[in-house]
């Protein structure tokens, strides 16, 4: 089996040689902005659980900006990472109602203008997780961009009872980066139950289980880089 890092490569090395990349380049190292996000973002409308429901965690990628401003759109409450989870405050809270444009509040830059900064007990329980994907394959194992951060905001949300093993998890992608070979999976790995392209909508019905909660054994340095883990630390 290829190693995560080798997969990530092929899938970038993809997006540049069919020039299916967008905004923000070189696509290497990022979680991949692709032509048809948009219309990736307007097929979750066709799911029932994203149209009942009213909190959407997000990561801040740029890919799923589409996803955030369909959220804003239909009045779903947005919950973003800060990215990195720099700060003890570590998620942005975006109300469709106090935004001017929801086409700016979705933009990083216009989460921390319109949002709120809040810590993860503030957080109203999910409804759904929308996770950023390099490459992901039909049983639910997807593979991010090595910085293991939406499967720690995953760790922290649990930690908090914001989110369960129950919560939808669903990445949008390019069609390009559904992959029909294994990909490796580790304990904290979040598994995904939707996958979703500008074309269809692949429930997975994924085996693989989520994580109960932080694995402080695979922290490592992080611990010195985000406020929140240092004072959850001290708690333990």
């Amino acid at each position: 089996m290829k190693n995560k890092q080798e997969i990530r490569e092929i899938i970038w090395n993809l997006f540049e040689e069919k020039n299916i990349s967008t905004f923000p380049r070189p696509v290497h190292g990022r979680i991949p902005n692709f032509i048809g996000a948009n219309v990736a973002a307007e097929k979750l409308n066709e799911l029932t659980i994203w149209k009942k429901a009213r909190i959407i965690k997000s990561n801040p990628d740029s890919p799923q900006k589409w996803v955030r401003e369909e959220a804003l759109k239909h009045g779903k409450t947005v919950y973003m990472a800060v990215p990195r989870l720099r700060e003890e405050r570590c998620f942005l809270k975006i109300n469709p109602r106090k935004v001017p444009s929801v086409n700016q509040a979705s933009t990083i830059k216009g989460a921390f203008k319109y949002g709120e900064k809040v810590y993860p007990d503030e957080i109203d329980k999910v409804d759904v997780i929308i996770i950023g994907s390099v490459a992901v394959n039909k049983k639910g194992a997807k593979i991010g961009k090595g910085g293991g951060f939406s499967d720690l905001e995953y760790a922290i949300g649990k930690q908090f009872g914001i989110v369960s093993e129950n919560t939808p998890t669903i990445s949008t992608v390019h069609p390009l980066q559904i992959v029909d070979f294994e990909l490796p999976m580790e304990d904290h790995d979040v598994p995904l139950d939707y996958i979703v392209t500008r074309d269809k909508i692949i429930k997975t019905n994924t085996s693989y289980v989520k994580p109960i909660g932080i694995n402080w054994n695979i922290i490592g340095d992080k611990i010195k880089e985000i406020p929140l883990l240092q004072k959850l630390k001290k708690g333990v």
